[in-house]
């Protein structure tokens, strides 16, 4: 047999497209961490005092502060005025219902807004939540 070149080794495996660059204090990706900052109030709490370098989980995390404040705020305000509402004789039976109609209504935008900037954080996309974006932007950079 005449002289066969040796088959030369296969490529090693690459290792694939990366994942982000990860967040400096959870060792979780920075848009997995950000996603996650995300979830109203408690998560933005826990990111913003975990995470103290990576300024676009800061970020998410306190419009999840603002955001879940807000929310808690319409909720108890919504309370309060569907017992006054309810307390009216005569109309309120009338008021009430239009007022569950108005605070459904509410609670479908805090929801759009809430998984929105979830999707926007995992996807790497700085999204100022409108009214609520600049402020938590100003936060954070008061912050630092």
């Amino acid at each position: 047999m005449p002289d066969q070149e040796p088959i030369p080794p296969p490529p090693s495996p690459s290792p694939g497209p990366e994942l982000g660059r990860k967040s400096t204090s959870t060792d979780l990706p920075s848009n997995v961490a950000a996603a996650l900052a995300c979830i109203p109030l408690m998560g933005g709490i826990i990111f913003y005092i975990i995470e103290k370098q990576d300024s676009f989980v800061r970020f998410y995390a306190m419009q999840s502060i603002i955001l879940g404040a807000a929310w808690l705020v319409f909720y108890i305000a919504a309370l309060i005025l569907h017992g006054v509402f309810d307390a009216i004789p005569g109309i309120g039976g009338i008021l009430v219902f239009f007022w569950q109609i108005v605070v459904a209504l509410v609670y479908i935008v805090f929801l759009v807004l809430w998984i929105v900037a979830m999707v926007k954080a995992f996807t790497n996309v700085r999204w100022d939540i409108p009214y609520i974006g600049p402020i938590a932007r100003k936060q954070i950079e008061g912050a630092v």
